[in-house]
Formats: structure tokens, sequence, C-alpha cells
């Protein structure tokens, strides 16, 4: 069934009257992580069972029990946890091979998030299946870190089919073990935050994630003086610019938007339900905002609360203020 836009309250209600229509049987979702993400809540409304074929590694959707509700206009809304993984995954290297790199590049971003999330929120559980969910975490990054870069040297190779499982498979499994209590954080609250500036609808999810990274461990630096995670946002930069995968804001195509959008996205990113309330502190907009636009400072000497007004870092001058662009 065609359907427009993608994973919105206004498609699923279509695709649920098709599904009443024809009868259906069985969902089969073949796509890209809202394509999926679609058909996995189709099916679980209409109580039916659903195959999931991505056609790319840029996110672990086809395995995850989890489906994202957007705006018409590609905003993120809301989450929706549905009661089981997909009833099967079909992953074709030869289809996913026919996908541009840059979607594997994504799709190792969102997957390196398991562990840097998983870590914080769920670092500390005694449950048995969430500390093997945060292992595998760990275990993941270290696949990732180890092999990502022979692999994009090598489409098709060993190596390369190793880091597709990587994104697609262990990184679904981490969600299935771990579940609800093994959550996202920082990382993919800033990712939903950006989605409601029309400009990063360019960028896919997984550039966005990666993104917040550097954001979530800028914010345990700032806010705690946190050490390794100063570390860790360094060991990461090393590691994206081998990848390719985005720093900034301007690597994100967002180099010029205005402090109103910036404001916009930070204040959503810190709403009441949101995913950054699971790291161990709190976090206001201004102290995002201040994140958000220093991700490749190198030295962070003060642990006290920054705020927006009193940061001026990687360019982005008082001027915004005045509603002109943000160079970031």
């Amino acid at each position: 069934a065609s359907y427009s836009p993608d994973c919105s309250e206004k498609s699923l209600a279509k695709l649920s009257e098709a599904v009443a229509a024809h009868q259906s049987d069985l969902i089969i979702g073949i796509g890209g992580g809202k394509a999926l993400d679609i058909a996995k809540i189709l099916a679980h409304q209409c109580q039916l069972p659903v195959v999931t074929v991505p056609t790319s590694a840029a996110t672990c959707a086809a395995w995850t029990a989890l489906s994202n509700i957007y705006s018409d206009q590609g905003a993120f809304l809301y989450d929706v946890g549905l009661d089981h993984c997909p009833d099967l995954l079909v992953l074709d290297y030869s289809l996913i091979q026919t996908a541009p790199q840059r979607t594997l590049v994504a799709g190792i971003g969102d997957a390196l998030a398991k562990w840097y999330e998983a870590s914080v929120s769920s670092g500390s559980a005694t449950d048995t299946l969430i500390i093997a969910a945060v292992q595998q975490a760990r275990v993941l990054r270290d696949i990732l870190f180890q092999k990502s870069v022979d692999a994009l040297s090598q489409p098709g190779s060993e190596v390369w089919r190793e880091v597709v499982d990587a994104t697609v498979l262990l990184a679904g499994v981490i969600g299935g073990l771990g579940g609800a209590r093994c959550r996202t954080v920082a990382a993919h609250a800033v990712h939903n935050g950006l989605t409601h500036i029309p400009a990063a609808h360019d960028s896919l999810h997984g550039e966005k994630v990666a993104y917040g990274i550097l954001v979530q461990l800028r914010l345990e630096e700032m806010l705690q003086g946190n050490q390794l995670a100063a570390s860790a946002r360094q060991q990461l930069l090393k590691f994206y610019a081998e990848l390719g995968l985005p720093q900034t804001l301007q690597d994100l195509g967002l180099g010029s938007i205005t402090l109103a959008q910036l404001q916009k996205a930070a204040e959503i990113a810190c709403g009441e339900n949101s995913d950054i309330h699971r790291l161990p502190f709190k976090v206001l907009p201004e102290q995002l905002m201040a994140a958000m636009v220093s991700t490749r400072v190198i030295v962070e000497g003060s642990r006290k609360e920054l705020s927006l007004p009193a940061v001026e870092v990687e360019g982005c001058s008082r001027s915004v203020a005045k509603g002109q662009g943000c160079q970031v």
C-alpha cells in the first residue's frame, strides 16, 4: 500500500482502513526505519503478524519492539512500545548493499548510542537481562570501533556483513533484552528535538543521534565535571572523522539556524516526558543549547552549571539573540 506522510497518525489511520478492507492476515514492511516502524505498529494495532525487510542498515527498526510516530511535517511526536519484536526479519545483504553507504554510516552512529545511553539509564541495574543488554551494548560499541572503517572500505565483504549484523541485529537484540527498562537518553532526545527544525530533515536518523551522543557527553562534562565523558567525546570525534559522521550542527546542515530554532529544539528535547530526564542530573534548555554548540570543545575547565547567555563557543556569537544565524 502507498501512503504519505511517513509514519504519522494520518497514515496509520489510512493503512488501518486498507487492512480492514482487504481482510489482511499479514503485514509486510519493506523499506527504511519509518516504513518498518509503521508496519510494526499497524500489525500491533490490527493484531496481525508482521514481517520486516530492511532495505538499508541505517537503523535497528527491523528488529525492535518500538515504533516512532511523527507529525505530518516529519517532527517526532512520541514512541509506542509494542508487545513483541517482529515475527520475522528478512535480512538480505545483497539488498542492503544497494543502499547508499551513507545509510550504513548512519546506522553505525545510531547503534553506538546503545552503549552511551544504556550505560547511563541502566548501568546500575541488577536485573539479569538488563545487565546482559548493557554488556551487549558495550560489545556492540567495541565491534563498531574495530570493524567499521574496514567495512566501509570493503562493501559486501565479510567484515561489511558483520557490521551490518551489528547495526541491525545486535542493536535490535539489545532492545529486546533490555526492553522498556533499558532506554534511550539524551542522544535520542536531541534527535527528537532537532526533527522540529525543517532543515534537519535532510539528515538521517542515525546522523542526528550520533551528534546527540556528543551532546550527551558534553552535558556530562559541563554539569558533572565528568572527565571520562570528556575522554569518550574526544575518542568519538576521532572516530566520527574517519567515518564521516557529524560532529557539529553545521555538519548536519544546521549551521545557519536561528537562536529561536535552536531554543525550540532544546525546549522540546527537555520536555516533560523526554528521554533526557534519564540523565542523573537536571538539564535546562539553556544548558542543552550550550552543549549543542560546543560538541568539539577540547577542554572543559568548569563543572558549574552553564547557561547559554554566558557561553560563547564555536563561533556562536551573541548576534543570534537578534534572530540572526547561529554559525556553528
